[in-house]
């Protein structure tokens, strides 16, 4: 079986929809199902102004009673996403993740860390 798709915005690319069975069989050769899998593609955002049709697709994975969302602006790109979620390996998950470089603090992290001060 395949993978459900859903959409409330239209199709999936033709590009998505060739690379999918390559992807399956990924997850078939380790060990998933793809039928307990449902892809559903929403927008995400609001066009931009001026006639550019530039926009973004929040794209919601279902498995069970789990779920994640991720926002990419193509099909490919989330294909490719998933994809890489589906033949990642469980240590992978494991591994600490390696530390950040941590400079002076920018505005951002300045205003957030008075945000979270007591009143």
């Amino acid at each position: 079986m395949a993978i459900i798709l859903q959409s409330s915005v239209g199709g999936f690319s033709d590009e998505f929809m060739r690379k999918l069975p390559a992807v399956e069989r990924a997850m078939i050769e380790r060990g998933l199902d793809p039928s307990d899998f449902v892809i559903s593609k929403d927008r995400a955002s609001p066009s931009v102004p001026f006639g550019t049709g530039l926009f973004f697709h929040q794209y919601t994975v279902s498995f069970g009673e789990a779920s994640f969302t991720v926002t990419e602006p193509t099909d490919a790109r989330f294909l490719d996403y998933f994809y890489q979620r589906c033949i990642s390996e469980e240590e992978e998950e494991t591994k600490p993740l390696p530390a950040l470089r941590r400079g002076p603090p920018g505005l951002v992290s300045r205003f957030l860390h008075w945000m979270v001060q007591p009143i």
